[in-house]
């Protein structure tokens, strides 16, 4: 009889087709970040719409520089103790062949890498909407690189890179409900508590100033988030990515309407804010989720997460910390909501065969994603707290007083968003005004 012969396993080759699909997906999650912009710009007053838009855009060129030198090599190099990653042949980039493959995928590395980029990129730009109003541009642009540095490029080691801690212990995240929701969450509530409240908070009106704008952003963003979710599985061909594809969709939709009903219960109307939150929410809650839920799964945790981050966007009003735009009450709350959730609905069917305690597996599952929740909660939180403290007390975070009243577009960009000069007269009604200008200067004169 011949001896039995055992056959190497095939080394992955690079396909075109998930190269050109996960550059797609690279693309749709870089255009989530201007769809941030719009979403909070159209959320705040007219005379902070420009720094709003600013402080999304900011991030495209400050994170991009940092990940080239040293982000990529710290998040996904080589583990050192479970927390941190390097490897000098990736500083700068130049190392990398262009055909090398991400290892046990078939794209090369430098797709991985810039499908990841656009991941750090909007995660420091969601933190942005709690400090509406009130930051120094120049300090926010600091405290971004620090930010990245020092907590986003090491959390996004602990949960996806191989070694890290979270991802040795199984907790799941799918696309970012830890390293990215809770992450810029929990930054975000660190440094309101430390730079304070805009002033009139609970007091001045503050509402949208343009509806419009906030619904083109959320749905920039739902759009977005099909190749923020679905690429997560890396252009993969066993039907996981389609799965989550579906279940960002549904649980979207759930979320929406979840959201809606509730407002209409509670304050007695519909509203687009409520629409493009509803909806936000939904996104956020099935990152991490659906890859390990079914569609049904995903309404459930859609639905949940579109009520309760309804009810959490008024706790700033409870416990008195202004959180401009909600984003402890939506990205925080709907993260650890998505993430534990798996410890309940994870079905067994998907990216793992792990259960949650519906579909048999008891409360293992759950306890391993409260151990990387709040982890991550925690150390994002005090770290992003001491940065602000420190740049606070340095070069100080907030503009003055005068200059935060009287609209933070022109002290810090000499800009205004909408130009109502020549609206309705041009010269002719300017010269035919321009007498009864004059009186009415002489009469404040006076």
């Amino acid at each position: 009889m011949a001896p039995a012969i055992t056959l190497a396993a095939e080394a992955p080759k690079l396909s075109a087709a998930n190269t050109g699909f996960m550059l797609i997906c690279s693309a749709l999650v870089m255009l989530m970040t201007p769809g941030l912009a719009f979403f909070y710009g159209g959320m705040v007053r007219v005379k902070s719409t420009l720094n709003m838009l600013m402080m999304s855009f900011i991030s495209l060129g400050i994170v991009t520089i940092l990940w080239v030198l040293y982000g990529f090599s710290m998040a996904f190099g080589t583990d050192s103790g479970s927390l941190i990653g390097w490897n000098s042949d990736w500083v700068g980039l130049g190392n990398i062949g262009l055909t090398e493959l991400w290892p046990g995928y078939t794209i090369p590395v430098f797709v991985f890498l810039v499908f990841q980029l656009m991941f750090a990129i909007i995660t420091p730009a969601l933190i942005s909407g709690a400090l509406a109003d009130r930051v120094k541009f120049s300090a926010w642009a600091l405290f971004i690189a620090l930010w990245a540095t020092v907590v986003y490029f090491p959390v996004a080691h602990w949960v996806w890179g191989t070694g890290g801690w979270a991802f040795e212990l199984g907790v799941i995240d799918f696309a970012g409900g830890t390293a990215v929701h809770i992450n810029a969450g929990a930054a975000a509530l660190g440094v309101i508590l430390v730079i304070g409240k805009r002033v009139g908070f609970k007091k001045d009106p503050m509402r949208p100033h343009s509806l419009p704008l906030v619904m083109l952003g959320a749905g920039l963003l739902w759009f977005g988030w099909f190749g923020f979710n679905a690429g997560s599985w890396l252009g993969n061909d066993d039907g996981v990515g389609a799965l989550m594809f579906v279940n960002t969709q549904v649980a979207t939709a759930a979320a929406m309407l979840a959201w809606l009903i509730y407002e209409k219960i509670r304050h007695g109307a519909f509203t687009t804010l409520g629409a493009a939150s509803g909806a936000v929410a939904g996104l956020v809650a099935i990152t991490p989720a659906g890859g390990a839920v079914t569609p049904l799964g995903a309404i459930a945790v859609g639905a949940i997460a579109g009520v309760l981050c309804a009810m959490a966007v008024g706790l700033k009003y409870k416990f008195g910390y202004d959180d401009s735009l909600d984003v402890v009450g939506v990205h925080l709350v709907g993260g650890v909501l998505g993430s534990l959730l798996i410890g309940f609905f994870a079905s067994g069917k998907g990216q793992s065969d792990v259960e949650g305690l519906f579909y048999g597996g008891g409360l293992t599952q759950f306890w391993k994603q409260c151990a990387g929740v709040f982890a991550v909660l925690a150390y994002s939180l005090i770290v992003s707290a001491i940065l602000a403290f420190i740049l606070d007390k340095t070069m100080g975070m907030r503009v003055p007083e005068d200059d935060e009243v009287a609209g933070i577009d022109q002290a810090e960009h000499a800009e205004t968003a909408y130009d109502f000069s020549g609206a309705g007269g041009g010269a002719a009604k300017t010269a035919a005004t321009a007498p009864v200008a004059a009186v009415a200067s002489k009469k404040v004169d006076a």
